[in-house]
């Protein structure tokens, strides 16, 4: 079976967590357009290119570069017809502007903050108001232990991409989250051999986990927040991973309309990945608002 070729792939790669979540992500809307039942050949790869028609150029090229090395690992087709392949049905990268849907992202975020309960449901309101709030990536959070964030400035330094150190802030919400997850957890494991300071920040809580402490994988995190998402009446279609952390750049610039401090905030190694979000709340929208949306006079 397919999935279990994946899952064995997956199991091989010595990268970073954050490209083997994107992997297996990539991989996932692989089997999604081709079947799992397909054979790994030209034809399949060719199918599978074409579903991603609609996706952005940086996209398009983890998510080629994700089933190449699939196929490389099961010995499948012809690697120069699949770099034929991909080089005809794949567009050039260009600048893209960052495009969200907001509205829902707020729903999910507002029903999250809401959630009370058990631990399933305390994790996952700290876990969604860390990542509103923070900008952490979902694979960044889910690497985080309890001791490595400074309760008392209420910040963490964080190892994110291109293996570079960079400070994170947390917000009163987002630490008082974190404190209600972790005072309801001590009767999981209260005598746990493990010291806090080492322990997982977000923890599973599953059966299979039973009463032992371990962390969560960014997989199961998503599949977690999908499940909240559809609670909160979205379609889970309309939210996607990284729309947390677009959610976050777009408020902090439209506060502060500073795009060096929001390039320092949002940990983005170069200005003109920032200015991907300028468009949102633009003196353009004001100008358009006022010419056509004005109010006739009485």
């Amino acid at each position: 079976m397919m999935k279990t070729e994946i899952y064995r792939f997956l199991n091989t790669l010595q990268r970073s967590p954050q490209t083997i979540f994107a992997y297996g992500n990539a991989l996932e809307q692989f089997v999604k357009a081709v079947g799992e039942d397909a054979d790994l050949n030209i034809e399949t790869y060719t199918k599978f290119l074409t579903s991603l028609e609609n996706k952005s150029a940086s996209t398009q090229r983890i998510y080629t570069t994700a089933v190449l090395k699939f196929y490389a690992f099961c010995k499948a087709g012809n690697w120069a017809e699949l770099k034929e392949a991909t080089r005809h049905y794949t567009r050039k990268s260009g600048k893209r502007i960052v495009n969200f849907n907001h509205d829902a992202v707020e729903k999910v975020v507002s029903y999250c903050e809401s959630l009370k309960g058990d631990l399933f449901a305390l994790r996952d309101r700290a876990f969604v108001l860390t990542l509103v709030d923070t900008g952490l990536r979902i694979s960044e959070a889910c690497s985080l232990k309890c001791g490595d964030i400074d309760w008392l400035e209420k910040r963490a330094i964080v190892i994110g991409q291109g293996n570079r150190q960079a400070p994170v802030r947390f917000s009163d919400r987002s630490i008082q989250a974190l404190k209600d997850y972790l005072s309801a957890r001590e009767s999981v494991e209260p005598n746990s051999p493990i010291p806090l300071i080492s322990q997982p920040l977000f923890a599973r809580h599953d059966i299979r986990a039973s009463k032992r402490i371990r962390g969560v994988s960014a997989g199961g995190m998503w599949k977690a927040i999908k499940d909240r998402i559809t609670e909160a009446g979205i379609d889970r279609e309309m939210v996607k991973i990284l729309d947390f952390r677009h959610y976050f750049v777009t408020t902090i610039y439209l506060s502060i309309r500073d795009l060096k401090l929001s390039q320092e905030l949002a940990r983005h190694e170069s200005i003109s990945t920032t200015n991907r979000y300028v468009h949102f709340g633009s003196e353009a929208d004001k100008v358009y608002d006022k010419v056509f949306n004005k109010k006739s006079k009485g």
